[in-house]
């Protein structure tokens, strides 16, 4: 069967039924199941399948005119009928995993790869197609005595992979791009096709990259970016290389020269910078949708009332300003500004303002409950996945592979600064002597995936308001960080 049950969330069926509205039950798309929210890990029983619909379709009723109600009501007889709909899509499913697996042939009697020409998509960012093509061309040479390729480029911003992919499974390429905060869906979908040459390819590529494209221990996905998180840069002209150490160096040394350094507080993919690395918990919970997080403690050498305080210390230092990426970019170009927290985005624009004296280094520690604690980051990888339905999955295996080899991603680092996760090709010397591929390396040593519920997110923003504000109402901080911890913590329904 293609989809992964054991591995969808309640909330994966719930927004299913809830985006439906009036619903005919035996026409639900495969897609409607697993399209809107990524998927967790826990096994769904009949009969929590049976409150959830009964659940939404009252709300769903609740919210028509009684004209569209009785319309409703006569769709959607009961719930049995739900459960019959939810089961037949389940049942087309295994006919199409079989359909594709007769089509291209099963792991037990796995063919050689077909002779002739093969047709093959790849869905990339349209801006990587001409470094691209030359790829395409280095692989059909290299395989020239074995098959001809008619290998078709789409367009398909990475961001939005997976959505386009669960709206319709089988239109999809046959290797696509995507972030890793898009993995979960993917594979619980069953879309992925695990990596052939798992251990060369694990081997290849730094642990982190590859722990992103793993489950269980399987890996799923050819890693071959290791940028998506962030680091420090700072103007040498105002600080030393022991001034960048230490959170307490920067502000000092900034508010001599009367400038400031900079992060964007009230964004909680940044706040994660003070908590990471505290031995406080955060993470997703089994149903990929909730979170737990205990940044509340009032136990332990470190306890969320100290971070707190911390934070409060930073924000209210006139040598530190909170800014959108935007305005932090404005500044550094107008010289209030000399060091801030962000990625290798802005690298270039950075290396303009700064010229011969900008730098780039890990993230620094900071002082809290009377110790130097290194400041964490959350850390992304991009990756290149196989269509399990691809009737050429052997070939498509052959491609991903080398789209994503050292050589290539060398050659995306060369033309378009984008951070290798193959470990050779970072190491290399061109890659040695940019400043921030060195910092986003060294930093991911101190990094976490990022692997958080949506309720994470404004709960941050509300928090961090208030403390870039000066806590105005000096309201206790363990009520701040209960506060905090119980929006990050709520239900969905919340």
């Amino acid at each position: 069967m293609l989809l992964n049950w054991n591995i969808l969330s309640e909330y994966d069926i719930l927004i299913a039924v809830c985006r439906i509205g009036t619903f005919y039950y035996d026409q639900i798309p495969l897609s409607k199941l697993t399209g809107h929210q990524t998927g967790g890990k826990r096994v769904m029983n009949m009969s929590w399948k049976r409150g959830a619909c009964a659940l939404t379709i009252t709300a769903i009723l609740t919210g028509c005119s009684a004209t569209e109600a009785a319309q409703n009501t006569e769709t959607i007889q009961n719930i049995d009928s739900l459960e019959a709909g939810i089961a037949k899509a389940s049942e087309d499913a295994d006919v199409s995993a079989a359909q594709g697996q007769e089509a291209a042939g099963t792991s037990e009697t796995a063919m050689p790869p077909a002779s002739g020409t093969i047709p093959l998509t790849v869905w990339a960012e349209e801006a990587d197609f001409e470094m691209l093509g030359g790829m395409l061309a280095s692989f059909k040479d290299y395989y020239a005595g074995q098959a001809s390729f008619e290998i078709t480029l789409v367009p398909q911003a990475d961001s939005g992979t997976c959505n386009m992919i669960l709206d319709d499974i089988h239109s999809a390429g046959d290797i696509f791009s995507f972030p890793d905060d898009q993995f979960t869906r993917l594979m619980a979908a069953g879309i992925l096709e695990p990596v052939d040459n798992a251990d060369a390819v694990s081997a290849a590529n730094v642990p982190e990259a590859v722990a992103a494209a793993s489950w269980h221990d399987t890996l799923y996905a050819f890693p071959y970016t290791a940028d998506n998180g962030y680091f420090l840069y700072y103007d040498k002209t105002y600080f030393s290389e022991q001034d960048v150490q230490t959170l307490d160096g920067l502000l000092a040394a900034a508010a001599a020269a009367e400038k400031q350094i900079s992060m964007e507080l009230n964004s909680g993919w940044y706040l994660y910078a003070f908590f990471g690395q505290t031995g406080l918990e955060l993470g997703i919970n089994s149903d990929n949708v909730t979170n737990y997080c205990n940044w509340n403690t009032t136990e332990g050498p470190v306890k969320g009332t100290d971070i707190a305080q911390s934070i409060l210390n930073l924000t209210t230092n006139p040598a530190f300003s909170s800014n959108t990426d935007g305005d932090f970019i404005a500044k550094v170009q107008d010289g209030s500004v000399i060091a801030g927290i962000s990625g290798t985005w802005n690298a270039t624009k950075i290396k303009n303002a700064w010229g011969k004296d900008y730098g780039a280094v890990k993230l620094p520690t900071f002082t809290c409950a009377g110790r130097q604690i290194q400041m964490s980051s959350f850390t992304g990888y991009k990756m290149m996945g196989v269509n399990a339905y691809s009737p050429h999955k052997e070939w498509a295996m052959k491609l991903a592979d080398w789209l994503t080899n050292e050589e290539n991603q060398y050659l995306r680092f060369v033309e378009k600064n984008q951070v290798p996760s193959n470990s050779n090709a970072a190491a290399s010397d061109a890659a040695a002597q940019i400043p921030a591929v060195q910092a986003i390396l060294e930093q991911s040593q101190y990094g976490n995936l990022q692997r958080v519920g949506v309720k994470y997110w404004d709960a941050c923003t509300d928090f961090a308001n208030i403390m870039i504000e000066g806590n105005p109402n000096n309201i206790s901080l363990q009520q701040l960080m209960d506060t905090l911890t119980e929006g990050i913590t709520a239900s969905i329904a919340e």
